[in-house]
């Protein structure tokens, strides 16, 4: 059954495909905090699970201190193997295929992109054929909400018929599967990434 599922995982769509993964307990278990701030104080220090659902309050901001440096990123962070492993296969299908890998995290701009890129390099991932979207850029009031709007920009080129995302927060994934009305001749997939790495399949 495990090597159906990665079959079907690998397997070209007709026209071109898009997959998506996270990174924070996705690709790598992380340790970095998000702080919450207000009146210059901080109130909360959320790890990425908490991140995840947190909306912000009235008068309240993020602090991304420790989400944006690289030297944390790659000194703490831990691969989770099963999805290296599926992301070196589906990268390397992908590129044969004609279609596109992605990385799409809610952090923002890394201090040190280089570094913060050769962390994944480490672990034999092809990042010179896969683009990092920082959502956390875009500054809305949660990750599942700065992620849609990526979904969107790719979605709305039109030139992918199948969209797939490997994420562990149900909330990004939902993000994603609520598009399937407005965007009918595109396939959903959504993938939630369990804590060891196993997959689970989104309706």
């Amino acid at each position: 059954m495990r090597r159906q599922l990665l079959n079907y995982l690998l397997e070209a769509s007709a026209g071109k495909g898009l997959t998506i993964f996270d990174i924070d307990e996705t690709l790598f278990h992380t340790k970095a905090k998000i702080n919450v701030m207000k009146d210059g104080k901080v109130i909360s220090a959320l790890d990425n699970m908490q991140f995840n659902t947190y909306k912000l309050k009235a008068g309240e901001t993020f602090d991304y201190g420790q989400f944006k440096s690289a030297k944390i990123f790659n000194r703490t962070s831990t691969p989770i193997a099963k999805m290296i492993n599926k992301a070196k296969a589906i990268i390397t299908n992908s590129i044969k295929q004609g279609s596109k890998v992605i990385v799409v995290t809610a952090r923002g701009d890394m201090d040190d992109k280089k570094l913060f890129v050769n962390t994944f390099k480490a672990q034999g991932l092809d990042m010179d054929n896969v683009y990092i979207e920082r959502a956390g850029n875009i500054g809305l009031d949660s990750a599942a909400k700065n992620k849609e709007v990526v979904f969107r920009k790719y979605l709305d080129t039109g030139l992918y018929k199948r969209i797939r995302l490997f994420d562990d927060a149900v909330e990004n994934l939902k993000a994603l599967t609520s598009l399937k009305n407005e965007y009918p001749d595109v396939t959903f997939e959504a993938y939630r990434v369990k804590k060891d790495g196993s997959i689970q399949t989104m309706k």
